[in-house]
């Protein structure tokens, strides 16, 4: 039986630990699917890529209310994808093969890994191996629900829409997170009838009350936006997926080409038999970890989706960071920093948060005032003609602290990066507002003009 002094099990964020630092260590790294991970090859990257080519696509009508008469005259979808992953793809076996031919230290096993003793893995692929420490890096995969006949009628996830042979004509999307309302705007701007069904009063229901309720009314008048819904049985029919659902006015069927599911992920863990080496699991699925990232076993750590709360590749990174500098140096562990993690939905219009919103601060008794500015009353509001955005920032009324901040509108993945950078490094709000000069006109005076809005004490 082979012994390593490192296990790094999954290849996303836990395959930038093992760098030139680590040479004179014996390491194995097990991934079961696709070498890279979930961002690379199902998930930030080639959504994003597909979100940009959306927006391209989307443009031409908007172009009416500037007097600009333009059309689309049509999408090419495997010219898309196939520009898509075929940057992609190439990465990925890039990636395998460097880690498996050009790194002497690191043996690369293509497994599912699971655990049969104490620090003793089995690797999946015939060969059972154990170490003195293991880094648990495996990530989530797509949560399915409780809807009789799913598996046999057929459906799509994350994993698999984005590689679809034709475009369809009609897409049923059962989710209402970040993941349906980023799909829902790349299918639409290329032309889909798409139907959204959400269980909730509205959509993206985990963002500030104001924003997640501005956001579905937006939505609303693109998709066919169905709240309060459950579906309860799928079939498919002459070709047709028919999704059997209940709500407030009674039984519906929504009928479509494609159904995409996405209500959520769930973390791999369960695939690891982790009992078997006596790590600690939460009921949801998550790896306990310490501030250190470390599990209650010595020398086993865990990081990214399988035991953040967060599952985000920018949260996933920072902890690999961390593993990375506490395998190296344990006598001198270094802690995560999970007090101001941002987040974005990269959907249309797009929003961005950090931090408390309203109902969090309000129902944990923090004392706070709120400063909002619209997108329609900025400079280059006027020249977008955007009447629905808006920034808002929450902050102590006494010291002008920023607990959270949140946006609705174009490019809100980037606008809010002050705000983050304000957060994380301790500015007040007016230090922020007045320390610096603002470009004019530019986006980012939505955030300028929130904090100047801000009835501080």
């Amino acid at each position: 039986m082979r012994h390593f002094d490192l296990v790094i099990i999954g290849t996303g964020s836990g395959n930038t630990i093992a760098d030139e630092r680590f040479a004179d260590w014996d390491i194995a790294i097990v991934e079961k699917g696709v070498f890279g991970g979930t961002c690379l090859n199902v998930g930030c990257i080639p959504t994003k890529m597909f979100v940009h080519t959306a927006d391209v696509a989307a443009a031409p009508a908007s172009g009416a209310r500037f007097g600009v008469d333009a059309t689309l005259d049509g999408v090419r979808w495997t010219d898309v994808r196939d520009r898509i992953f075929g940057r992609i793809d190439p990465i990925a076996e890039g990636g395998r093969r460097w880690r498996a031919e050009e790194n002497a230290n690191v043996t690369v096993y293509a497994g599912t890994a699971r655990f049969v003793g104490p620090k003793t893995l089995d690797t999946g692929t015939g060969e059972v191996i154990t170490a003195d420490r293991f880094v648990l890096a495996a990530g989530s995969r797509p949560v399915l629900p409780d809807v009789a006949d799913l598996a046999v009628t057929g459906y799509h996830t994350s994993d698999t829409v984005m590689r679809l042979d034709a475009l369809p004509k009609r897409l049923t999307i059962l989710g209402s997170g970040f993941v349906a309302a980023e799909f829902a705007h790349v299918f639409s701007s290329f032309g889909v009838a798409v139907t959204v069904i959400a269980r909730s009063d509205t959509l993206l229901g985990r963002e500030d009350r104001e924003i997640a309720e501005r956001f579905t009314r937006v939505v609303s008048d693109k998709w066919d936006v169905r709240l309060g819904r459950k579906a309860v049985r799928a079939e498919r029919v002459d070709g047709e997926v028919r999704l059997h659902l209940e709500g407030p006015h009674g039984a519906e069927v929504v009928t479509s080409d494609e159904l995409l599911v996405a209500v959520g992920r769930v973390p791999n863990s369960d695939l690891l038999d982790l009992a078997a080496t006596g790590v600690e699991v939460r009921p949801d699925g998550r790896v306990v970890v310490d501030e250190h990232q470390r599990t209650n076993v010595e020398g086993i750590y865990a990081l990214g989706d399988i035991s953040s709360e967060y599952r985000l590749k920018h949260v996933a990174n920072h902890e690999a960071r961390v593993v990375q500098h506490n395998l190296l140096h344990p006598d001198e562990p270094i802690a995560a920093d999970h007090r101001f993690v941002p987040s974005a939905v990269f959907s249309s219009p797009q929003v961005a948060t950090v931090g408390l919103t309203e109902e969090q601060a309000a129902a944990g008794g923090v004392r706070y005032v709120t400063g909002k500015q619209a997108y329609a009353a900025i400079a280059y509001g006027w020249a977008m003609e955007d009447t629905t955005g808006f920034a808002k920032v929450l902050a102590d009324p006494a010291t002008g602290q920023i607990l959270g901040a949140h946006i609705i509108g174009p490019q809100a993945s980037s606008v809010i990066q002050p705000l983050v950078q304000a957060m994380s490094f301790g500015q007040d709000a007016r230090s922020v507002a007045r320390g610096q000069f603002w470009i004019h006109p530019a986006m980012p005076e939505v955030v300028e003009n929130a904090l100047l809005n801000l009835p501080l004490d």
